[in-house]
């Protein structure tokens, strides 16, 4: 068994979070963050199974970035 170390995004959306895996492409969602990072473990895990990643791919850097712009009314 292989364990690699990926990146998750997780964000609200209406009454649920939807958490994604940049590298993979997976993506699933849960009430807490907690159930939707745990719901794309899961997805993410059978996704490999089948479509097994490069050995040479790394996580992705996720930071925040702050941005000035103007309204145009």
């Amino acid at each position: 068994m292989k364990t690699k170390t990926l990146t998750a995004i997780v964000y609200r959306e209406d009454d649920l979070y939807v958490a994604e895996c940049p590298e993979v492409g997976t993506v699933d969602q849960g009430e807490t963050i907690e159930e939707a990072i745990a719901n794309l473990k899961e997805a993410t895990k059978l996704y490999l199974e089948e479509c097994p990643l490069p050995d040479d791919i790394s996580p992705r850097f996720v930071t925040s970035i702050e941005v000035d712009y103007a309204e145009i009314a």
